[in-house]
């Protein structure tokens, strides 16, 4: 089971990270399109933000750390949440989605990320 945190509970997620991990820097993986994340895109504030639109996974599998906190990113939260099954099926243990994904981001974290 991957758990679905909303992006206002993100700093929570962080916080709750840097204490099972501390010096550890959590992912926010971002699996949009290209064309998508030129539209819009969030801010990395207390996390590494890496775009691998959701096709790739699979042949980029190996650039994904195994031991660094991850969670998953899309426009609404659908496809995120299939990366996140799919990492988690891969034996990654500790992945979140991000349910609403950067629309929700847009209305709960930060109102200047663009909506498409």
């Amino acid at each position: 089971m991957v758990p679905h945190i909303r992006p206002a509970q993100l700093d929570q997620w962080l916080q709750d990270c840097a204490r099972h991990a501390p010096g550890v820097t959590p992912i926010v993986l971002d699996v949009r399109e290209p064309w998508e994340v030129a539209a819009a895109s969030v801010r990395a504030e207390g996390f590494e933000l890496k775009h691998m639109p959701m096709a790739s996974i699979p042949a980029r599998l190996h650039e994904l750390p195994r031991d660094r906190p991850i969670a998953c990113l899309c426009h609404h939260g659908g496809r995120s949440a299939q990366v996140a099954y799919f990492l988690h099926r891969q034996g990654y243990e500790d992945v979140v989605n991000i349910a609403g994904g950067i629309h929700a981001w847009a209305m709960e974290r930060d109102p200047g990320v663009p909506q498409y």
